[in-house]
């Protein structure tokens, strides 16, 4: 069957990918960039608000899918969970931390903040999961240790950013952020999962518009996001050099975590299928936590916008990465 040009186009980004939602991303910095008035903090139309609501109403669907049973289930590979969850918020941090402290300069503090703040986050839930099955891993250790990841990070990233942001000027309170984001991230998935039983069946049969409503709000998100950093000229002085050699450290980051985590999983004698669900989920990180957690983290802060650049491009680049790792891992399996 003959492809038309644009199905051709889409064929060749997704083999990298690259999907609709990362252009969309993009979209949404230019938008803010160009239109911040009506995205910021104080404008007669309250978008923060409208996507603080549809963040809560993220994590309640994503409640209502998982149910308590995977998580039951998932407990028996217990050194696997250790080595991902380990990865993911131990030797992740560690390695951000040190390499803030050596490389780290007054000019580029908050893309810095923004760096460490990716190596809080826990791990993605949907893509490692994917990308774990494209490849042949372990599908089943991919969805518990995402979903326990996204658990945890309610409490470990805020403790990691406390500990980060203790000597910055930027204000921060652990007890009250860690209770705004139970709030809003971990009492809606519980009262999901609650609800699964009933409603279970009906966001499998309806994952198409649960993600369109997902990407949606984080795109909201992201907008509102960089239109208080641009309102307030918190990018004049970043050159494009400076957004290039980011993105190489974000590869260069990517693929040290990635290395490293082989390590252990060669000690302990994983077999294929666990060293690529270990590899794969112990080294992505979390848009959806990252863009929802920001606003509680940072309140109030004009140029957070700064603080997510690193995320966003660790994100794509994380996608376009794991995604040529997953196909070529497919190619490779003895299956």
């Amino acid at each position: 069957m003959i492809q038309s040009p644009m199905a051709r186009v889409r064929t060749i980004f997704q083999r990298f990918g690259l999907d609709s939602f990362i252009l969309g991303i993009g979209i949404a910095i230019l938008l803010a960039w160009w239109l911040p008035q009506y995205g910021c903090t104080n404008s007669r139309y309250h978008l923060h608000e409208v996507a603080k609501y549809g963040t809560s109403i993220i994590f309640l669907v994503y409640g209502m899918g998982l149910g308590l049973q995977k998580l039951r289930d998932g407990f028996t590979l217990w050194k696997l969970h250790l080595v991902v969850q380990i990865s993911t918020f131990v030797l992740f941090p560690l390695i951000a931390f040190v390499l803030c402290e050596l490389f780290q300069t007054a000019p580029y503090a908050l893309i810095w903040t923004g760096i460490f703040y990716i190596a809080a986050l826990p791990s993605t839930v949907s893509s490692s999961v994917v990308m774990v099955s494209i490849a042949k891993g372990n599908v089943p250790a991919a969805i518990f240790n995402a979903s326990l990841s996204s658990i945890l990070g309610v409490f470990i990233t805020p403790l990691w950013m406390s500990f980060f942001l203790r000597s910055s000027q930027l204000h921060f309170e652990l007890g009250d952020t860690i209770l705004n984001i139970m709030l809003m991230v971990l009492l809606p998935v519980v009262i999901g999962a609650a609800l699964h039983p009933l409603w279970g069946n009906w966001i499998e049969r309806h994952r198409k518009w649960t993600k369109r409503f997902d990407q949606s709000t984080i795109l909201l998100i992201v907008y509102t996001s960089f239109c208080d950093s641009f309102a307030n000229h918190a990018f004049d002085g970043f050159s494009p050099t400076v957004l290039v050699l980011l993105s190489a450290g974000m590869i260069g980051l990517f693929f040290l975590l990635y290395t490293t985590i082989s390590l252990p999983c060669h000690w302990l004698h994983f077999n294929r299928e666990d060293t690529i669900t270990a590899r794969f989920c112990g080294s992505k990180k979390s848009l959806v936590h990252g863009t929802v957690m920001a606003p509680i983290l940072f309140p109030g802060f004009a140029a957070i916008g700064i603080v997510l650049l690193p995320l966003m491009l660790y994100h794509a680049l994380q996608l376009i990465l794991v995604s040529m790792l997953a196909q070529k891992k497919r190619l490779n399996s003895p299956d």
